[in-house]
Order: C-alpha cells, then structure tokens, then sequence
C-alpha cells in the first residue's frame, strides 16, 4: 500500500486530510499535527522551514512516506521550496490560497483573503497574487486580511474565540477600502480556517461565496500518486495520526471532524 505523509502546525490539515481519504482510499496517511509549534502563521520563517525539514525527514525515515502534502498554507508559502531542494526525490503537493478558483467564482471581481501573516507576507503568495492579477480579464480587486489568533482559536476549539477573532477580521477586512463594492468570494487562505466556515459563512452572509482548497489539492494528490479516480462508494483511507503536542486534542479533532478515532501518538517535539 502507498503511504503518503501530511502535516501542518495542528489540526487545520484534516480539512485536507479528510478530502484526501475520500478521494484516495488506497492510501495509508500519516497524518502529523507539529502542535507543540502551533501556530506556525505567527512563526518565525527560520523556524517554520526548520520544523517543516525535522518533519519531512522523519515521515521519510520512519514511515517510509513515498509523497508528502504540506496541508499548511504557511508552511508551503515558506518552506516548499527548501524541502524540494532538500530532498528533490520525494513528490511534495502544498497547499496556496485559492485566488485562482475565486477569480473564476467571483461575479462582481472583489475578492476577499482572510490568511495567516506568514502566509500574507510572503513571497510566494506575492507572486501567486502577482500571476493572478496579471491573468485578470476586466476589473479585479483582492484585498487580503491577516488573521492572527483565528488559527489558534480553532486549534484550542473555542467557539467564542473563533467568533470573536473572525468578526474581527472581517470587520477589518470590510474597512481596507470603504468606498469599493463588497466581496462578494471569500478565500480560506488557512486549512483550519476550514473548520470555522459555518461562523464565517453566517458573518458574511449568504452570498458571499466562500473558497478553499481541500478538494483541488485532494485531486492534485491522486495525479501526483498516478493513481485512478474513485468510481464506487468504498470505505475512507487508512489513518495514522502523530503530534507533538497534546495526542488528546488531535485525538479530539479527528473524532469531530473526521469522524475516526485511532489514538493519536505523541512525538517529541
């Protein structure tokens, strides 16, 4: 059986982990939560590069993994690169806001990105806002929102935090440029913002489109892997789940989110 790695700072990942076993259920995953360093928005870049090379190499060495998904927006916009450098054997699929499915779902062209600040300040994500503009027809506006606290909020599962910080963000959102039409898409420019969707969804009305990435990274997953499409119903992918943090909120997570209850191992950190 092929065994595929996936990561993130927590438990923002199983938004992609759970679309990845609904469209690969002939893979094993190992599935690893780095939560002793989460979250890794409000990291430094030394250290998220550092974190996302330790991880690589001991899903490699340990669990033979023969592809990895780096199932972080941030980790991806900063460490990517490196771990193809690193390791230029091993197929990498990363995770970026979806600017490019919003440009195409946006009606009026105002699109809003609620993303973590190390997804915001980096370069890749200049450049792929960059590439998105540029391919533009008619007019176009993105106005993009750091999130900080959002992540952390959903990764402690505190309700009132989680809506506190996103009418937060919004709100900050909505005041970038008051005299422009409102958005009328919005991207989850982070994996766990996946699982606040229905608060943001009921904060900006319905019809705000909102967009993320689980399932296009998900499809991108099974054509790395050459692997065929689902054609039946069968029973979702094998899981095991590693975190170097508190194995009982990854444990959690997964039961609630996942619906899937194997014990979460815990790792040094």
């Amino acid at each position: 059986m092929i065994t595929v790695g996936v990561f993130d700072s927590g438990v923002g990942g199983l938004s992609v982990l759970r679309a990845l076993r609904a469209a690969l259920p002939q893979v094993h995953f190992v599935y690893l939560a780095d939560n002793a360093h989460a979250p890794y928005g409000e990291r430094t870049v030394e250290l998220v590069v550092a974190r996302a090379q330790r991880i690589t190499e001991q899903l490699r060495s340990e669990h033979h993994i023969q592809a990895l998904v780096v199932a972080c927006n941030t980790a991806t916009a900063l460490a990517i690169d490196d771990l193809r450098q690193t390791h230029p054997d091993l197929p990498f699929v990363g995770v970026e806001p979806a600017l490019k499915p919003a440009a195409t779902l946006s009606r009026n062209g105002h699109i809003g990105v609620l993303a973590t600040r190390g997804t915001v300040q980096s370069a890749r994500f200049a450049q792929l806002l960059g590439a998105v503009k540029a391919a533009a027809v008619g007019p176009f506006h993105i106005r993009c929102q750091p999130c900080d606290g959002l992540a952390d909020a959903i990764e402690r599962a505190d309700a009132q935090a989680v809506l506190e910080r996103a009418t937060h963000h919004l709100e900050q959102l909505r005041r970038q440029d008051p005299d422009r039409p409102a958005i009328d898409t919005l991207v989850l420019g982070c994996t766990h913002y996946a699982f606040a969707r229905d608060t943001l969804q009921a904060l900006c009305g319905r019809g705000v489109v909102l967009v993320d990435t689980a399932d296009p990274v998900a499809q991108r997953t099974r054509a790395v892997l050459k692997l065929p499409a689902v054609t039946s119903r069968v029973s979702p992918a094998q899981v095991t789940l590693l975190t170097t943090g508190d194995h009982r909120n990854l444990h959690s997570a997964a039961a609630r989110w996942l619906r899937i209850g194997p014990a979460a191992r815990m790792l040094a950190p």
